[in-house]
């Protein structure tokens, strides 16, 4: 049962991850393990977490629309793979089993903070690849596999499932970044939302805390936006790598 001093470090740990999420990517690796800190069950705090940041995606991919109307072709290709994919990844999740995922953790958290840490690297390697917009004959149906199995990882977990996905993007489509994010942002909601969605009839959701997380993100990431001119995304980045590397450590102790 959690008390008043739980919702107080639920809460800010949503705002902080809210203002990472805005501007640099990575709050998971905030959120989650207070969710698993203050006592929730690992699994029903992932589910929680997931569902609670919802709004935080949906704000990302309404402000890259206009990157996405000259691609629906794409748009129509990717999202149903993205959300059957998200809903796998809740289904696999919540048949895992607490003491499996449990020992999971600190892989997963890992993974997450690495794929953190190569972000800049590959957004640079990306803007160095990308050329003009893509022709219609660019476009391929190749990449809905590896975009259906990111979208697995992000059901299941959701750490890092933005810098898989800008990488499959990347490698298999000749476009311009820009466009490349919008894309990504799309996709990340379409996974984030159908594993929510799932969520919601689970049974699984500590609905507290998610109401706390919600709004206290939806104000982190409005903090994080007014933020964006004067704080450098990759020195953000870098601190929450470190403190994603320390927490899997502290949880490979554990």
């Amino acid at each position: 049962m959690l008390n008043g001093w739980d919702f107080v470090l639920i809460g800010l740990a949503a705002f902080f991850g809210g203002a990472v999420n805005a501007l640099a990517g990575g709050g998971t690796l905030i959120t989650f393990p207070m969710l698993t800190a203050v006592g929730i069950p690992p699994v029903a705090a992932n589910v929680t977490n997931t569902v609670a940041l919802c709004p935080g995606y949906l704000g990302g991919t309404l402000a890259q629309l206009k990157d996405l109307r000259d691609q629906k072709k794409r748009v129509l290709l990717y999202t149903p793979a993205a959300v059957i994919g998200g809903v796998a990844g809740g289904i696999l999740l919540l048949n895992t089993g607490e003491r499996l995922f449990a020992e999971l953790i600190p892989f997963l958290i890992l993974l997450a903070s690495l794929l953190l840490a190569v972000a800049d690297p590959l957004r640079a390697f990306l803007s160095r690849r990308s050329g003009g917009p893509a022709s219609a004959d660019q476009m391929t149906t190749a990449a809905v596999l590896p975009v259906g199995l990111a979208a697995v990882y992000g059901g299941y977990f959701g750490a890092g499932l933005s810098v898989i996905v800008l990488a499959v993007l990347g490698l298999m489509l000749n476009e311009s970044l820009t466009r490349l994010n919008a894309l990504k942002q799309l996709i990340s909601f379409s996974v984030n939302v159908a594993a929510a969605v799932f969520f919601v009839f689970s049974g699984s959701v500590v609905w507290p805390a998610a109401a706390v997380m919600a709004v206290c993100a939806l104000g982190g990431g409005v903090a994080g936006g007014k933020l964006a001119g004067r704080i450098k995304p990759e020195v953000l980045r870098r601190i929450v790598v470190v403190i994603g590397l320390a927490i899997s450590i502290y949880y490979f102790v554990k």
